[in-house]
């Protein structure tokens, strides 16, 4: 095959960016149209994951009187850096999940490719997650702690993120025209996943000899990551056997999802 069969044709690149155009311009769409008529608006998306931290706050630090890090990190800026990609990992896979459901008018059409569906639901709720990124940083200056050249670290962490709910937003998408309850079995999943994610207790908890396993929880490796870029407690290559697993768990995600894709995609139509 030769080299201008390879290269991609310039209306091919101008079709690819069109329909990121559109893909880009639906995710804005859809994150106005969740607060649409709404008398607070945006601040509504704020609203449940803050009560979520002032509840567990209230919970772990006023009932059990959890003691700040040994670091001298206050618990509830230690949550709350804990939770900020968890909401995201579970808002963003929950959406793209649903979203060929959602847009069925579009998988109906010919033109459009389907598999950018489950990627306008995640950009939609990245919107959100920048945001509370950037509340999470004023809270953590507020409270004195001060940032260092760990924080440069914090959009390799959410890139992390974004790779890995892409991948598992995009396998579930799939299945769900086929499976409907599937839906109902990710939130059971979601639930378990954030009781057994370190997020709200530190993994020293747990017995030295079974630590290694919370090493295969991608998400884990994805919280304590922000922990490190917020607090300055560790560089991304200090956790090389984590990483390296982390993105080869990911990278075979996202080829089961392509394959699963391509096997299915033409019968989408037929059952939506």
């Amino acid at each position: 095959m030769t080299a201008d069969n390879n290269a991609i044709r310039p209306d091919e690149a101008a079709a690819r960016r069109r329909l990121w155009r559109v893909a880009w311009g639906l995710a804005r769409n859809d994150f106005h149209a969740r607060f649409a008529g709404s008398y607070f608006g945006i601040l509504w998306a704020f609203a449940q994951p803050v009560a979520t931290i002032l509840l567990f706050w209230f919970v772990f630090q006023v009932g059990f009187r959890a003691a700040p890090t040994a670091d001298g990190i206050p618990y509830g800026l230690w949550l709350a850096a804990g939770l900020t990609p968890w909401f995201f990992f579970a808002e963003a896979w929950m959406a793209a999940t649903a979203a060929l459901t959602e847009y069925s008018y579009l998988v109906k059409k010919v033109v459009f490719q389907v598999e950018l569906l489950p990627v306008i639901k995640i950009l939609s709720a990245l919107f959100f997650h920048l945001a509370f990124v950037l509340v999470l940083v004023s809270l953590s200056l507020s409270l004195g702690r001060m940032p260092t050249w760990h924080l440069l670290q914090l959009p390799y962490y959410g890139f992390c993120m974004l790779a890995l709910v892409m991948a598992l937003g995009s396998l579930t998408a799939a299945i769900l025209p086929f499976f409907r309850d599937l839906n109902q079995l990710l939130a059971i999943v979601l639930q378990f996943g954030l009781w057994l994610t370190p997020i709200m207790w530190p993994v020293t908890m747990v017995p030295e000899r079974f630590r290694w396993l919370f090493k295969f929880n991608p998400v884990g490796y994805v919280v304590d990551g922000y922990r490190d870029a917020l607090f300055g407690q560790a560089w991304v290559w200090q956790h090389g056997p984590t990483t390296l697993g982390f993105w080869c768990l990911t990278a075979t995600l996202g080829a089961a999802a392509g394959l699963i894709y391509r096997r299915l995609s033409p019968h989408f139509a037929d059952v939506l």
